[in-house]
């Protein structure tokens, strides 16, 4: 099994439809790169500890692969909208992608510079993000 966090907007919306694919096992829902321990909706709300909604997929990768992931995240909401998806406003609201690993950071890096689909090819990547899972590694959109 593997994980990967993400972040594209109400975790709610996100978890559903994560929830959904096959070869995905398990999906949490909660707050991303957050400069306070176990923030809550408040603390989030108020845009002062840098937390972002996300949610932490775990998969099979025999099952669903990485870029399926990749895909399904990109297809779900508009990363062109800063702190924005639809109604809902706010810094943590933003878009962004915890990765775990050196191969999904590999995969990154090739998915942003070089696939059509991919709506925001001039992602950069960045080793200074925290994620649920201790992670240091994320990819800002």
């Amino acid at each position: 099994m593997e994980t990967i966090t993400l972040a594209g907007g109400c975790f709610w919306c996100t978890e559903a439809i994560f929830q959904r694919l096959k070869g995905v096992k398990k999906v949490v829902s909660g707050y991303a790169n957050s400069t306070k321990g176990n923030p809550d909706f408040e603390d989030v709300s108020s845009g002062n500890i840098n937390a972002a909604e996300a949610i932490q997929v775990t998969y099979d990768p025999k099952v669903i692969s990485f870029e399926t992931l990749l895909e399904v995240f990109w297809n779900l909401h508009d990363p062109t909208t800063l702190n924005r998806q639809g109604a809902d406003t706010g810094t943590q609201y933003r878009s962004a992608i915890f990765f775990n690993t050196e191969k999904q950071m590999l995969s990154l890096i090739t998915w942003t510079t070089t696939t059509e689909t991919n709506p925001n090819p001039t992602a950069e990547l960045s080793s200074t993000q925290k994620s649920p899972s201790s992670t240091k590694n994320s990819l800002i959109l």
